[in-house]
Formats: C-alpha cells, sequence, structure tokens
C-alpha cells in the first residue's frame, strides 16, 4: 500500500512538470504549495521547484518549435508533413500526365516551407495562450493521461491560436511565394484542354489548420517524452525536481 501511495505521488509530481505548458509564471508559486514535496527529491524547497517548472515551461515549448521551425521540420516528417488537398489530386494527375509535375511539386514544398517558417515563431503564440490557463485546468489536467496537456490546447484554444497563428502563416506564404505558385499551378491546368473547374480550397486556412496539428502532433510527443522518460529533463534542475519515477 505504502508502494502504491508513493507511486502515486510520483505520477502527480511528474504530471505537475506539464504545468510548465499549461500555467502562467505568476500562479507557479501557488501551484508549488498546494502538493507535497516531490518524492526523489528531498530537500527541495519551493523556489527550487517553481525554478524547475519554468525551466520546464521553456524545455518543452523549445523543442516543440524547434523541431517543426528549422529546414525540413514540417517536409521531411512523414508525420506532420502537409500533403495538397484532396480536392487538388485531380488538378495533381493532370498536370504530372503532361510532365508538369514539378509545379506540383513545388507548391506542395512552398506549403511545408511556409509552416516551417510559422511554427518558428510560434513559442510566444504558444506562450501567451498558455499563461491564460488557470489553476483548476492546470490540476485537471494533472489527472489526465499521457496527453492530456496537448488535448486541452487542443481543446480549449484551437480557435484563438488560430486567429492568432493564421496571420503569421500568411505571411510566411507570400516569403516564401506560395500564392504565386498556387496561381501558376492553377493556370497551367486551366489551360490544359481536358482541364474542368475544380474546387479550390482556401490556402491560408488549409496551411493553417495543418500547421497548427503539426505543431499539435509534436507537443504531444514532447509531452509523452517528459512523463515517461527520465533522460528528458534535460538539466540538472528539472533531474532535482522530478527525480526519478
Amino acid at each position: 500500500m505504502k508502494l502504491k501511495l508513493i507511486r502515486k505521488q510520483r505520477r502527480q509530481w511528474l504530471l505537475i512538470l506539464l504545468l510548465a505548458a499549461t500555467a502562467g509564471c505568476s500562479d507557479l508559486s501557488r501551484i508549488a504549495t498546494q502538493f507535497p514535496q516531490a518524492p526523489g527529491a528531498t530537500g527541495l524547497d519551493g523556489s527550487t521547484i517553481v525554478a524547475g517548472l519554468r525551466e520546464a515551461l521553456q524545455i518543452g515549448t523549445t523543442r516543440t518549435t524547434e523541431a517543426t521551425g528549422r529546414v525540413d521540420g514540417f517536409l521531411g516528417n512523414a508525420l506532420i508533413r502537409i500533403a495538397l488537398p484532396d480536392s487538388y489530386q485531380r488538378i495533381a494527375d493532370a498536370m504530372r500526365r503532361v510532365n508538369l509535375g514539378s509545379q506540383v511539386d513545388e507548391l506542395e514544398v512552398a506549403m511545408n516551407r511556409a509552416a516551417e517558417k510559422a511554427a518558428g515563431e510560434a513559442r510566444t503564440v504558444f506562450w501567451d495562450t498558455i499563461r491564460a490557463m488557470t489553476i483548476t485546468d492546470g490540476l485537471r489536467i494533472l489527472q489526465g493521461g499521457d496527453m492530456a496537456a496537448t488535448e486541452y490546447f487542443r481543446g480549449k484554444t484551437s480557435a484563438t491560436l488560430q486567429s492568432r497563428f493564421q496571420p503569421i502563416v500568411q505571411a510566411k506564404m507570400q516569403e516564401v511565394g506560395l500564392y504565386r505558385l498556387h496561381n501558376d499551378l492553377a493556370n497551367a491546368y486551366l489551360s490544359l484542354p481536358f482541364s474542368r473547374k475544380e474546387h479550390l480550397v482556401d490556402l491560408d486556412q488549409y496551411v493553417t489548420d495543418r500547421a497548427l496539428r503539426g505543431l499539435f502532433t509534436v507537443l504531444g510527443q514532447e509531452e509523452q517524452r517528459i512523463r515517461q522518460d527520465p533522460a528528458a529533463r534535460t538539466t540538472e534542475l528539472l533531474r532535482r525536481v522530478f527525480g526519478s519515477r
């Protein structure tokens, strides 16, 4: 029974790590006083625990944005790579039949490049959203599964993140020439004798949706790493605060 209690307490403190992604820094001191001292972290005072939570906030956010914001962060990751919309497949097939597939490929690459450039600036957007989360929300997440924090963000903040993230994506789409490539592809397709009018998606909305989906996917992976793998706690402070499981 005692071993079971210790394991439960350890799980609770490991989950508190996720408050690095679910609470503003001004709330961390109050969070630290609401729980017993972390097992495996004997001798730590509240200020050390709070410092560890702040560091975890920085690390978790940085890992996600760096993983997705580098070259091929989207394009080279099969799990989050942005493909052409399904409604474009007839266009893509027609273009490839007349040896114009390179235009299709360029458009797909540009969508992913725009997402990569936007992801590099996503940390501030996430941080602002994180600061609005309440202590009550964070405590609910403590009782959740391996992706409880990620699913909370997806359910509670997607609309806000999308409205703030879309202008960033639009700017990056312009920067990589995505609009020009899209128009060139549409015009080239319509010039073909066997072409027909197709439904073209709102490219801004599509790339924004897929970019955010990719960010949430990677964030979920990072959350699982932090929960499950002590090696993911990469600083001495995190190792001291969160100890062994």
